[in-house]
């Protein structure tokens, strides 16, 4: 029974690093390096972790564990669903789309298109991105419930940049300010690199299900392209909830 848990353990903390090699999976684990490297060969074996960039020594999720969480959240329909929206909106803005889904207060990239532009945004599927900090969060947390936020602020606000906001009464006057305009915006507040605009996608019963993006590099963002990035996004992100709607 040990070795199962710590096989688990050790899929969700490659999951949260990755790649991550042996060593520091056993420090942050407190594990022998002999049983973190056992549970890699096990999950590597059983297809759910891959060796990165096909070196040994360093380890990343494969598109299997992916899979089984769609299927598990139903984010195959959504995937199917968002796809064709998300090709119109690269089409229009020439740069990288992201779909993102909420699960426990962060928000999870599910699909991603990316630009053909040479200087560009990449973020591997799986990737979890803090809510208060990810252009993608802030649009689903100004959507989410009043008692939702709350939890969320309850739990304190993390700085990962210079320009991460830390304080609840200027995270709730920017979410305002998104349910205002119609988008969120992320100007390297977790990433210094890293420069977006996304909207939600409200599902039925009015809540977020889901929020598309249009991911920059920070160097190629300014004032007039996030205006005109965020118009775009927003109307996109309407479209997709039309869509599900009809579905559902």
């Amino acid at each position: 029974m040990q070795s199962v848990l710590n096989a688990l353990r050790v899929l969700e903390e490659v999951a949260g690093r990755q790649p991550i090699g042996v060593a520091e999976l056993a420090r942050v684990m407190e594990l022998p390096k002999s049983s973190v490297q056992r549970a890699l060969q096990t999950l590597h074996t059983a297809g759910w972790l891959c060796p990165a960039d096909g070196t040994p020594t360093r380890w990343q999720v494969t598109a299997k564990a992916l899979q089984i969480g769609r299927r598990a959240t139903g984010e195959l329909d959504l995937r199917d669903a968002a796809v064709p929206v998300m090709e119109e909106l690269r089409r229009q803005t020439g740069e990288t789309i992201h779909l993102a889904v909420p699960e426990g207060g962060r928000v999870i990239l599910v699909e991603r298109l990316e630009t053909s532009q040479p200087v560009r945004i990449v973020l591997p599927l799986g990737q979890d991105l803090p809510a208060h900090a990810s252009a993608n969060g802030k649009a689903v947390l100004a959507a989410s419930p009043a008692e939702a936020l709350e939890r969320y602020l309850a739990e304190g606000l993390a700085r990962y940049t210079d320009t991460t906001i830390t304080e609840p009464r200027l995270l709730l006057a920017e979410l305002a300010e998104v349910r205002r305009r119609g988008y969120a915006t992320n100007g390297g507040e977790w990433r210094s690199d890293v420069s977006a605009v996304a909207a939600a996608v409200i599902g039925r019963g009015g809540v977020p299900v889901a929020s598309l993006s249009v991911n920059v590099p920070a160097s190629r963002a300014t004032d007039d392209s996030r205006a005109v990035h965020g118009a775009l996004v927003s109307a996109a992100a309407k479209r997709l909830g039309v869509v599900l709607g009809a579905r559902g």
